[in-house]
């Protein structure tokens, strides 16, 4: 069976360093921090006070205030790059088989303020079950498919993936194959997080997985830096839209790039901690690159996972070095979390659209924070610390990697007619 080829012909972005994908982009390209106090609520009580919060949203700008009282956030986010992607692809639904149009989204989390709010409220109440109808609609992490395949009429496949920090990558990998093999002609993937709340920076201080460094939030992720202390929480979504190429070039599309594989693997290791010497991450881009059917000296780029914690960083160069041997030293490897924070299911959405944009422009995104070498590290290895690089860029790679040990690597191509 000859399978179908898959082409990008639409981006949407809503980040803590742009709310569109130009403006990440721009965001991307001058190492901008997205990090700063919390606003959503007081954070003084926890030890990490900060996150990369999206910036200058009201959901009245998109809609109605009773239409935006239904869904919470992460749902609020995944319409609006929905809506940005559409606009972009000049996708017009009124020429396309809807039958064969799909949704495919991830979320790791899902509706977590709208779980928070309603467990404060009924336990505020004197335990009185006072449930707003809209508790689980609102809350459950496939509502947010549901809602685009709504908008849009989309009546193929639709559903969300949950596999923590991989969740968006999976939704998009899954895309791939169901057009690749002839079950959709079209698609909008991507993910959305909206855990910025108690609950979300409570639970991750708890397992210390978040950064603390309250005195310089706007330089506290570090990826691949000596005195990395872990992660910052990001929120937002990205959205592509994927269609099969023939379909996208009898409609004069624009198209960005070629998605031309996705590998996925286990770690089988730990609940939360990566594998030490990175044999799933090594399996999942091996894994990639054969789907993808091109050599490791074919990749010029990698964004990487880079979540800015002491062992996932080691553990990601280790498994970069085993799967690209001397080539590893001609690639460039950054990590955009360093700007953007880690957005948990959606992080593989907005960093495929930074992969997506750093091949149409030539321009690789920077590790911004780098203030002094990691010897456990390989510093031969090209990080692209503190500034972009232009460079001629034709494949680019990208990993997410999440709790549970979900491995999952995507790799994009500029188109080759």
């Amino acid at each position: 069976m000859t399978l179908k080829r898959v082409v990008v012909t639409g981006l949407g972005a809503l980040t803590p360093i742009g709310n569109t994908s130009v403006e990440y982009w721009q965001g991307l390209k001058h190492g901008v921090s997205g990090a700063a106090r919390i606003t959503r609520f007081d954070p003084e009580k926890f030890r990490t006070q900060f996150a990369c919060e999206v910036k200058n949203f009201s959901a009245e700008d998109h809609f109605d205030r009773k239409e935006a009282r239904k869904m919470d956030p992460f749902s609020q986010y995944a319409l609006v790059v929905s809506q940005e992607a559409m606009d972009d692809s000049n996708l017009k639904l009124d020429t396309i088989n809807l039958d064969k149009a799909g949704v495919i989204w991830g979320s790791g989390i899902g509706g977590l303020k709208t779980f928070q709010d309603e467990v404060r409220s009924y336990s505020q109440n004197d335990n009185t079950p006072r449930f707003s109808p809209f508790f689980i609609p609102k809350m459950i992490a496939d509502i947010s498919a549901g809602h685009i395949s709504i908008k849009y009429g989309f009546r193929g496949p639709n559903f969300v993936t949950v596999s923590a920090c991989a969740s968006a990558t999976n939704a998009i990998i899954d895309a791939l194959n169901y057009i690749r093999l002839g079950h959709m002609d079209v698609a909008i993937a991507g993910g959305s997080e909206a855990a910025v709340t108690e609950a979300g920076i409570g639970g991750f201080n708890s397992m210390k997985a978040l950064s603390e460094r309250n005195d310089s939030p706007e330089t506290a992720s570090r990826p691949f830096d000596k005195d990395r202390d872990g992660f910052v929480l990001g929120e937002g979504a990205a959205a592509l839209i994927l269609e099969e190429y023939e379909h996208a070039k009898a409609r004069g599309a624009k198209i960005y790039a070629e998605l031309i594989g996705g590998g996925m693997s286990a770690d089988a290791h730990h609940i939360t901690a990566p594998h030490p010497e990175g044999l799933g991450a090594t399996n999942v881009m091996l894994n990639a690159l054969n789907d993808a059917n091109i050599s490791p000296d074919q990749v010029n780029y990698i964004n990487v996972h880079g979540t800015s914690t002491p062992l996932g960083d080691m553990s990601e160069t280790l498994a970069i070095k085993r799967v690209f041997g001397e080539h590893a030293y001609n690639l460039n490897i950054s990590s955009t979390k360093s700007m953007t924070g880690h957005l948990l299911g959606a992080a593989g959405a907005i960093e495929a659209v930074a992969s997506i944009l750093a091949l149409e422009h030539n321009t690789v995104p920077p590790t911004i924070n780098h203030f002094t070498d990691d010897d456990q590290l390989d510093n031969k290895l090209n990080l692209t610390f503190n500034k972009s690089q232009e460079k001629d860029l034709k494949v680019a790679l990208s990993n997410t990697f999440g709790f549970g040990g979900h491995n999952t690597s995507i790799i994009f191509r500029k188109l080759d007619e």
